[in-house]
């Protein structure tokens, strides 16, 4: 960093403009720092990046990928992660009792800490007649079939927390949240168990890295 002037070091310029005024590089300079192994932090931080593929490929990134770098190690990679599941439990915690009135709103909440999950996983979103959250349940984690979304494991939570309605949610590791056959098909079997039940299916949403699909958006409800 001596190479820098005082100013546009990370730190001191965190100081005088702001965390939002520093790059990515930058910001994982600020929580490494220093450099090692002959790099400077920010050296250290540009590597950081380009082993996650991007700010966005943080939160699917994993121990042992961060402390393969030189001047990383295991202390410096579990700040990273550390780092990152601290931002992504405060926007969640943000949206905590909103009304998901809309896919977006949802969306949001969930892509934080679903879309970026290396396995893929199938839960819901259970709503209050207001539509307001009552909680989110994991029902299964794997590839999404009619095995794996079984109605009477997916609606057992949303029975048992007298949820009035219910938004249907997986991850697509693959980052692209297009939804295949089996989805469609899984969308349909659950929703008339839905019906069936009292329970209103009021979306599933499909999430990618950063995007999302929604069937009701998509009209596929």
């Amino acid at each position: 960093m001596k190479r820098l002037a005082p100013g546009d070091r990370p730190r001191e310029k965190l100081a005088r403009a702001g965390a939002t005024a520093l790059g990515d590089n930058e910001l994982i300079a600020v929580i490494l720092g220093q450099g090692g192994a002959g790099r400077t932090a920010l050296d250290l931080g540009a590597a950081v990046l380009a082993c996650a593929g991007g700010p966005t490929g943080l939160s699917r990134v994993s121990l042992t990928d961060l402390q393969r770098l030189d001047g990383v190690g295991i202390a410096r990679a579990a700040q990273i992660l550390a780092a990152v599941e601290l931002g992504r439990r405060t926007l969640s915690a943000t949206l905590e009792r909103r009304q998901f009135t809309k896919p977006r709103d949802v969306a949001a909440w969930l892509l934080p800490q679903f879309g970026g999950a290396p396995v893929e996983q199938f839960g819901t979103v259970l709503l209050d007649t207001k539509l307001r959250l009552i909680g989110v349940k994991v029902v299964s984690i794997g590839s999404l079939d009619a095995s794996t979304a079984v109605p009477r494991d997916v609606f057992r939570e949303a029975v048992a927390a007298r949820a009035a309605a219910v938004i249907l949610f997986h991850n697509h590791p693959s980052g692209d949240p297009s939804p295949s056959r089996d989805d469609v098909a899984v969308t349909r079997q659950l929703i008339a168990a839905g019906t069936l039940l009292g329970i209103q299916v009021v979306d599933h949403v499909v999430l990618g890295t950063v995007t999302y699909f929604s069937f009701s958006e998509d009209k596929l409800l």
